[in-house]
């Protein structure tokens, strides 16, 4: 083998390695960010079209890293049904795609990602796999050596209103970390307190930590995070200092991962509006 091709592959493998130790990173702990930006989140009648933008940055909002893949994302229309994306694309940095609001009430765009990663070895080397629960059997062998496994569920989110808000979009489908919303998430307003409640597989979520950070991180010295921590119930509340757009997000650990792992990472980000008075 020539030099050039041992050196590709060791920056593939050390690509590898990152990316896998990266994905068992919880996202407050990442430099890096997951986001869906849409045009405007309160629109004044049926009809409406709304753009989002979707990446993964080092700054809220400004893709400078890689976009957000698309495979799947979910749109739910006030009434419950599944809404369609138009004009899809990828680019370098980010994707795109636009959604028309036939409907009146609160849509949910959302992006949830369920894998699991395993660490173990065979034959004295060190073996990084992801995958599912289905996959996992064929895929790793029964007698791994020192086989850790973990569970990662990923849930990124924002909330578009055409006229009132309201609907069936809001209510949350019980799986992994969501966000209740207890004020209209599309009806923010600087110098008020908005609550919502962080559940997680239906349950109320206690004791998390919440960020939220405003746009804008590039262009200011200060990062002026806002840190909230849940109560028994849940609950935990916001009151917003400017109007722009705020980027959400919190995580936890336990150890009700599905098998065969042991324990579970579980992470939540949304994309909130906040309008003047």
């Amino acid at each position: 083998m020539t030099l050039s091709g041992t050196f590709k592959r060791a920056v593939t493998l050390t690509a590898t390695v990152a990316a896998i130790a990266a994905a068992f990173t919880p996202l407050s702990a990442s430099a890096h960010r997951m986001w869906l930006l849409p045009s405007g989140t309160s629109l004044p009648a049926e009809k409406a079209w709304v753009t989002v933008d979707a990446a993964v940055s080092t700054d809220v909002f400004f893709a400078d890293h890689q976009p957000l893949k698309l495979d799947n994302l979910v749109i739910t229309a006030p009434d419950g049904t599944q809404a369609k994306a138009e004009n899809a694309s990828t680019g370098k940095y980010r994707s795109t795609f636009d959604v028309q609001l036939s409907q009146g009430g609160t849509y949910k765009l959302g992006i949830v990602n369920n894998a699991m990663f395993a660490s173990y070895k065979e034959n004295g080397q060190t073996k990084r796999w992801r995958g599912t629960a289905e996959t996992f059997a064929k895929d790793v062998p029964a007698n791994a050596e020192d086989l850790q496994v973990t569970q990662s569920s990923g849930r990124v989110e924002t909330f578009v209103t055409a006229g009132k808000p309201g609907g069936k979009a809001l209510s949350i489908t019980g799986s992994g970390l969501e966000m209740q919303t207890i004020t209209a998430p599309t009806d923010l307003f600087v110098g008020e307190a908005a609550s919502f409640r962080l559940m997680i597989d239906g349950k109320p979520a206690a004791n998390v930590k919440v960020s939220v950070i405003s746009g804008g991180i590039r262009y200011r010295n200060k990062l002026n995070e806002i840190s909230a921590t849940t109560d028994l119930d849940g609950k935990f509340s916001v009151t917003w200092p400017t109007a722009g757009m705020y980027w959400l997000e919190a995580s936890l650990k336990d150890d009700k991962a599905a098998k065969p792992a042991k324990e579970r990472r579980a992470s939540y980000v949304a994309t909130l509006e906040v309008l003047p008075q």
